[in-house]
């Protein structure tokens, strides 16, 4: 490999900022993804007159966009030549963009960075490197804390880029270092011709139509004209919004354990201890149950956020859609962030009718409904999805099936029917539930809210000679699982 000319000052920087944030795993291999610009050809550069030091032996990866024709094959090509000349391996490919953009319906920018990103963990995995180093630079930095207030962030937006990131991509965790966070744009210019280096010029850096780009031409000049050191005062921003977020990260991260409980696709969180935390902790709660459910919170914006705050003092049966698929709904005692509403119903979908086989077992869809007639001695309460009835009332012609518009019953202890939807409002059972709860009736009326509750006029009194025991259960248990009530 050929031997780089050191830069000690930069170089030290750059060694002591790698450091300080444990960027880079020694022998490990390090994917450095070079566009072909000044900053991403300086990284690569520093990297290298570094690697005696870090223990790190390099990978370069190279992307053409195919969004500007000759000179994106230009890139490609010099690339290449920057890494022959450098004895470094390296792997280039290509990807269309532009229609991923159609298909998507993503911004082109948003494209891009999909792409680009898709293609370095496939680059990654195939040369058994864990992170990829890109070229951001402070003045990045500075631009994405701006993009981020104009387009309406919270607190955690104005920490702008972080020395290092995770991203989920095709199922791994790609890690992604900035090595540059502390180097301005001014200085990887300056280090590209003082090592002859000749990077290339991107003219689409100078289009006003990206908002990073009319941030970097048109509102930086601007809002500098008002303080000549607005990046020092924004980079000050960005330092204390991490550090008020590290505070709230601990905080949270205690509280965790207390009111949130993670259930296959779902996130269930207690109502009264989440509505009586600080609006800050509130927020931070519910975006880390976002991030858990999607993966990541790109599509996550403040408004988001907003919407479920303002969601939690409202009655049971508000729903909300998020990005990513994701509902919240405020239930009785807690709120829901789902993929799947009715997945937490300890009941599965019941589709028809089913009659049941007295005394015997009737299959349900995953479950079992067993009939048995006992002796009234023996008719003990056991759980919620047990039940016992007078045979003589309750008959032996039942069926079992969902709900449906009009139904009445009387429940057990009340002198009057009611209908079973305003009994499941008033049993607290959460909305998405109502549908899978079994309806156990005869021809001339319901007998049972499975789970909940059984009908007054079938009850076990003194004078019941035998009783009807069901019992439902899951095909694959002998324990039957507990309803709500």
């Amino acid at each position: 490999m050929k031997s780089i000319k050191p830069e000690p000052e930069l170089e030290t920087r750059v060694l002591q900022f790698i450091r300080r944030h444990r960027l880079v795993r020694p022998s490990e291999p390090l994917l450095v993804a070079v566009s072909g610009g000044p900053d991403s050809v300086c990284l690569l550069h520093i990297l290298l007159s570094l690697r005696d030091k870090t223990g790190t032996e390099l990978h370069i990866a190279h992307l053409n966009h195919q969004l500007r024709g000759a000179e994106s094959e230009a890139d490609a090509r010099y690339v290449t030549g920057l890494a022959r000349k450098l004895d470094t391996p390296a792997t280039t490919g290509q990807r269309d963009v532009k229609s991923y953009q159609v298909e998507k319906r993503l911004s082109l920018e948003e494209a891009a960075r999909e792409v680009r990103y898709a293609f370095l963990a496939e680059v990654a995995r195939a040369v058994g490197a864990s992170r990829v180093a890109v070229g951001h630079t402070s003045d990045d930095h500075i631009e994405t804390i701006l993009m981020h207030l104009i387009r309406g962030s919270g607190t955690r937006g104005l920490r702008g880029l972080q020395p290092r990131t995770e991203r989920q991509l095709q199922g791994k965790t790609l890690t992604v270092i900035r090595p540059l966070l502390s180097t301005s744009r001014e200085e990887t210019d300056s280090y590209c011709r003082r090592h002859d280096l000749n990077p290339r010029l991107d003219a689409s850096n100078l289009s006003l139509s990206p908002l990073r780009n009319r941030i970097r031409l048109e509102l930086l000049p601007l809002m500098q004209g008002y303080n000549p050191q607005v990046s020092d005062a924004l980079h000050r921003l960005s330092q204390i919004a991490g550090d008020d977020l590290d505070f709230i990260d601990g905080e949270s991260q205690q509280l965790w354990p207390q009111i949130a409980r993670e259930e296959g696709d779902s996130i269930v969180l207690d109502r009264e201890r989440l509505i009586s935390l600080p609006p800050a902790l509130k927020r931070h709660l519910l975006r880390i149950s976002l991030e858990k459910l999607a993966g990541n919170l790109r599509d996550i914006e403040t408004r988001h956020i907003e919407q479920l705050i303002a969601a939690l003092g409202k009655p049971a049966g508000r729903e909300i859609s998020l990005p990513y698929g994701i509902t919240f709904i405020t239930e009785y005692d807690c709120y829901l962030l789902t993929t799947d509403p009715a997945s937490l119903s300890p009941f599965p979908l019941i589709e028809g009718e089913f009659s049941l086989k007295i005394p015997g077992e009737t299959p349900l869809h995953g479950w079992r409904v067993e009939a048995s007639v006992i002796p009234r001695e023996q008719a003990t309460i056991e759980d919620n999805l047990t039940a016992h009835f007078d045979w003589k009332k309750a008959g032996d012609n039942l069926k079992v099936r969902p709900r449906r518009r009009g139904d009445r019953f009387q429940p057990l202890g009340m002198g009057q029917t009611k209908k079973v939807g305003e009994f499941m409002i008033d049993a607290r059972i959460p909305r998405a539930w109502r549908q899978r709860i079994p309806i156990v009736c005869s021809p001339g009326q319901i007998l049972w809210v499975a789970g909940w509750r059984i009908d007054e006029r079938v009850k076990v009194t003194g004078a019941t000679e035998n009783v009807l025991r069901l019992r439902i259960v899951r095909a694959e248990s002998d324990q039957p699982r507990k309803g709500r009530g």
